[in-house]
């Protein structure tokens, strides 16, 4: 891969990362063991049989604890802190030794950011389904992530260049998703506070 088509895959990997990195890691390690895709040279690691059994074992237990309410918002507290540092070491990894050490750096911090961003669209939706008794959404919605998730693994891997364009508009898509959410979250924090302090009012009188 050239250094644009390795960022376009770094890119690619970054944003399934943070919906999903297990099956993002056990997907693009799949493929090159299948012979569908051909990852960068320093990533081929991911296709050896001791990554693969972690990553799906891994990928096992996240789609049971996404599957059920509030266990799912728990996981992403948790995986805040390993999904874009993960997606930042497989970008940095992924340029070949050739490529000078400050370009490396910068891909790694823009992988991380972009995983940031999917992660924080995937944990604020998840949030506010959690509002809902219905448990309904929260399979659709983990089912989705999962397969966006291996789509753009693949994806990232056959189409490097077009993958970085679906990514910028990816990000601009869960941007505009966290800030709506932010918005409805807030809104809802002034409607019960609105109403606490009217049930504070009317019980002295009572």
């Amino acid at each position: 891969m050239s250094p644009l088509e390795t960022l376009g895959f770094a890119l690619g990997t970054s944003f399934a990362s943070g919906l999903n990195l297990y099956a993002t890691v056990a997907a693009a390690g799949l493929f090159e063991r299948l012979g569908i895709v051909h990852l960068p040279e320093p990533l081929q690691g991911l296709a050896h049989p001791v990554v693969l059994g972690i990553a799906l074992a891994l990928f096992v237990v996240e789609f049971i604890a996404d599957k059920i309410p509030y266990v799912d918002s728990v996981w992403d507290a948790v995986h805040t802190f390993i999904r874009p540092p993960a997606a930042a070491l497989l970008s940095y990894t992924a340029f070949a030794g050739g490529v000078p050490e400050q370009w490396k750096i910068g891909a790694a911090l823009l992988a991380g950011s972009v995983a940031l961003t999917s992660h924080s669209a995937k944990a604020t939706t998840r949030a506010a389904a959690n509002v809902s008794p219905e448990p309904v959404s929260n399979w659709a919605l983990s089912l989705a992530e999962d397969s966006i998730a291996v789509f753009l693994a693949w994806l990232a891997a056959t189409y490097p260049v077009l993958t970085a364009g679906v990514v910028a508009v990816l990000v601009i898509l869960a941007l505009l998703l966290i800030w709506r959410l932010f918005r409805f979250f807030r809104q809802a924090v002034k409607r019960f506070g609105r109403r606490s302090s009217g049930g504070e009012a009317v019980a002295p009188s009572g």
